[in-house]
């Protein structure tokens, strides 16, 4: 039998813990990611040049010009 038995093996608490630590840390470092995607792209908003021509049922929406205000 196999009488070398620890708390802290990595199967144990520790392989739990630095799965964890491992886990947090991809959502920290997607969460700052996505903030930080957002920050840029916050006030980087279209206008649209013709807006009289567009109808409220029709494929021809697909072909507006969107214009990039910055």
């Amino acid at each position: 039998m196999n009488e070398n038995r620890s708390v802290f093996a990595l199967d144990g608490v520790t392989g739990m813990l630095i799965a964890t630590v491992l886990l947090l840390s991809i959502l920290v470092f997607l969460s700052v990611s996505a903030m930080s995607v957002q920050n840029a792209n916050a006030e980087n908003f279209y206008k649209i040049e013709n807006e009289k021509s567009i109808k409220m049922i029709s494929t021809d929406n697909a072909k507006q010009a969107f214009v990039d205000v910055k």
